[in-house]
């Protein structure tokens, strides 16, 4: 087999093989088929589209370009989640908890952000002492007595897409639906989970930016799972504004401990809801999603949900009096705050600026080698839909430069739109697909 004759033929519109996409998926992740090549094939599919058996056929020879989990040694159905991304996406650590608490094992590996902020892995670790790392039979073992581990993914999980990606990323091959649902599909199928929950994001701060092409991506993604016989679900929702009032790593988990407690903002609680309702239900402990979702909220407000993340925080080694004791996370140095030039309704808040000012205080990474500044982010005052006066607080900014923050506040002041006539709040959640 010859990957000029491979690159030649989708670049002339063929259909691969499963052969010809194993071919060059294996060579490439060994180093046998160099950059150029391996870019100018990505740039064809960009391009030319691969039809849903490529796409399948890609994401299969990512799963198993490493190692797969099993987790059949965890007692009843493993139900995963993953989101694919946005600013202020603090939802794993309050519908992890949520969903547990209802009797749900969350055996949950994520990744580390690469953007805006900080990933799932990156929060739980601005918590003092909490281990993203478990040999493989201890995180077994806790998913088993506690019911909920979350670590960080090993290197040996899809290294092919890992590669794959990096060089996306590069070569402005990155939006193309088939190479976004195999990329995300392959780790959710090696990650071992029984079902899979996920949170497609539709909005200025989202890969798709428009819910028509979050809906296809998130009924590809379905179809991938159930193909591979992963019952999945797709719930489709809005990143236009960020999700809740919080973006940066400790910033975010204080808002996470906060909604736990009941008080959290409108939207992560509701969304959170949603998430573990569907959670619940995949994993047969609700009929419906609409009783797991009832099932959720009792776990909220009894206080189930929170112990349960007590419960994870202190398994693995972190400090569980950070619940009641803020202080205890990493805090800024410094902080700037943006103001509202004059007095009105905010009609709009634009989630992608939010996302660049808070990447510039230090939250987030350019690139996976970067470190994250866990103390850093922006805390929003105000959602679309309320009123200002002039001078009022918008934002506070921390970081521990001044002349980061002061870069982030300029970037910062182009996300706030204010106008005379109250907008209608946005739906937060669109559509749910794969029910």
């Amino acid at each position: 087999m010859n990957m000029n004759d491979i690159i030649v033929k989708k670049r002339d519109g063929g259909k691969l093989t499963t052969e010809e996409i194993g071919f060059f998926v294996k060579g490439y992740a060994q180093g046998d088929i160099p950059d150029y090549q391996a870019a100018a094939l990505l740039m064809a599919i960009y391009f030319q589209k691969m039809d849903k058996e490529e796409t399948f056929a890609l994401t299969d020879a990512m799963r198993y370009s490493g190692d797969t989990v099993d987790l059949s040694g965890i007692f009843g159905i493993k139900v995963d989640k993953h989101s694919t991304g946005g600013v202020g996406d603090k939802t794993t650590l309050i519908c992890a908890p949520l969903a547990a608490a209802c009797g749900i094992p969350i055996a949950k590996m994520s990744g580390r952000g690469l953007g805006f902020t900080g990933g799932t892995v990156d929060k739980l670790e601005a918590i003092p002492g909490f281990q993203t790392t478990l040999e493989p039979a201890a995180f077994l073992k806790q998913v088993n007595e506690a019911g909920i581990a979350v670590i960080g993914q090993t290197a040996h999980i899809t290294p092919a897409d890992k590669k794959i990606y990096a060089l996306r990323d590069v070569t402005g091959t990155v939006e193309n639906l088939s190479l976004i649902a195999s990329s995300i599909m392959s780790k959710k199928l090696a990650a071992g989970s029984d079902a899979i929950v996920l949170d497609v994001k539709c909005g200025s701060g989202a890969f798709m930016e428009n819910q028509a092409a979050a809906e296809e991506l998130g009924s590809l993604m379905c179809e991938i799972g159930s193909a591979a016989g992963k019952k999945t679900v797709a719930v489709v929702t809005d990143m236009n504004q960020p999700l809740g009032h919080a973006v940066g790593n400790s910033l975010e988990v204080i808002e996470a401990i906060e909604t736990l407690k009941g008080n959290g903002p409108a939207d992560i609680t509701e969304l959170s809801l949603k998430l573990a309702g569907v959670m619940i239900f995949l994993g047969a402990r609700a009929k419906t999603s609409a009783e797991g979702e009832m099932m959720a909220k009792q776990a909220l407000y009894s206080g189930a949900a929170l112990a349960k993340l007590k419960t994870l925080i202190t398994r693995q080694g972190g400090n569980p009096a950070v619940i009641e004791d803020y202080d205890l996370l990493p805090s800024a140095a410094y902080s700037m705050e943006l103001t509202a030039p004059e007095a009105g309704f905010i009609t709009s808040i634009d989630a992608r600026a939010i996302g660049i000012a808070s990447q510039h205080t230090g939250a987030g990474r350019q690139s996976k080698e970067d470190s994250v500044d866990l103390a850093a982010g922006i805390y929003l005052h105000c959602k679309v839909g309320d009123k200002a006066a002039k001078g009022e607080v918008l934002a506070t900014l921390y970081g521990s430069s001044k002349g980061k923050l002061a870069a982030a506040v300029k970037e910062a002041e182009k996300a706030f739109v204010i106008g005379k006539e109250k907008p209608e709040r946005p739906e937060l959640i669109k559509e749910i697909l794969g029910l």
